[in-house]
């Protein structure tokens, strides 16, 4: 392999992008809804001395959503796009090898992703006026979100690889990062309340005046659904890897200052096993706030980002190296169909 290559069909790559106005449209469009969501995340976390992490996570969170959403049909057909055009065929006969082409494809995709969190950089800047954000929190966060989009490109360019037909592979790969972003939330929904657990708890009787009897419990069960069984369904989740990798800030009282936060509470609340909480009028000390804090929840919990990481990077490193061997030449065997030259 050699970088001079992977530079030249990268730079073809994004010069055929740079050609197209949509794709400039495309980018003002994107500014414009970031604008939208900046000063909207301002009135939001009007609050506090943490505007400026709150504000912050909005961003970065919309960021990814827009990767997610446009990344698939920028680089769902790099591959089979040029063998559809018979472009493909002329590349491979010159000095470059399967990897350049490969590698060159990926990094054009990711460079397209990457002009997203380019655009997204002075709102990013311009949260931080808010004040409360960290540095650490910041770092994180940029590197995780740096990863993802490099996750989503591979699957994209690996599909279209796999695929013969560029429609074909850009729906795949909608319905891959669909599959992780979405179909992890409602494996998560529809598992939780399918597998439930009778429980018991009790409840001080009452007189006819209305007063507790101190000396009596009434025995109530209820079916509750057993989230803490399948939260680990979320660990490939985008956004909840983004989340649970970066560190949380809290307010005084214990609670997150950002969506980071508040995603990755509650992602480990879903780790907690259902517990009644009893309510005892006859008992000075239950009349006290018997629920833990967002900071005790997230410290007595697992993180998950790593796993969730890990998966992501296996699926795509799959259909990578899959669409690597497809595209290697010379090939003994090609899709039905599959244009040559």
């Amino acid at each position: 392999m050699s970088i001079t290559n992977i530079g030249i069909i990268a730079r073809l790559e994004l010069t055929q992008r740079l050609r197209s106005v949509g794709w400039y449209i495309l980018l003002g469009v994107f500014a414009l809804v970031l604008l939208g969501v900046t000063v909207l995340s301002f009135a939001v976390y009007s609050w506090g001395e943490f505007v400026g992490a709150g504000v912050f996570s909005i961003v970065v969170n919309m960021v990814l959503l827009l990767v997610v959403l446009v990344s698939p049909t920028l680089s769902g057909n790099a591959i089979n796009g040029d063998r559809e055009a018979a472009t493909l065929a002329a590349v491979q006969v010159t000095a470059a090898s399967t990897g350049d082409i490969m590698l060159g494809k990926l990094a054009a995709a990711v460079a397209t992703g990457g002009a997203f969190l380019a655009v997204a950089l002075p709102f990013m800047a311009v949260s931080l006026l808010g004040g409360g954000a960290s540095p650490l929190v910041l770092a994180v966060a940029l590197l995780v979100l740096a990863v993802e989009i490099i996750i989503v490109a591979a699957i994209g360019v690996g599909l279209s690889g796999l695929i013969a037909r560029p429609l074909f592979s850009v729906a795949s790969t909608y319905l891959v990062i669909a599959g992780l972003a979405i179909g992890t939330l409602i494996a998560f929904g529809l598992g939780g309340m399918a597998v439930r657990t009778e429980t018991t708890y009790y409840e001080r009787s009452y007189d006819s005046n209305g007063q507790p009897d101190c000396d009596r419990w009434e025995t109530y069960t209820q079916d509750l659904p057993r989230f803490d069984l399948v939260w680990w369904v979320l660990a490939a989740n985008p956004f909840v890897v983004l989340a649970d990798a970066t560190p949380t800030e809290f307010s005084p009282e214990g609670y997150p200052v950002d969506m980071f936060g508040q995603i990755k509470y509650g992602v480990r609340s879903a780790q907690q096993p259902p517990v009644v909480q009893t309510w005892d009028p006859c008992e000075t000390s239950s009349m006290e706030n018997p629920y833990p804090t967002a900071k005790e929840v997230i410290e007595s919990s697992v993180p998950s980002w790593f796993v969730g990481l890990g998966v992501q990077i296996l699926i795509a490193g799959g259909l990578f190296a899959g669409a690597w061997s497809r595209t290697r030449t010379p090939a003994k065997r090609l899709p039905p169909g599959t244009r040559i030259a």
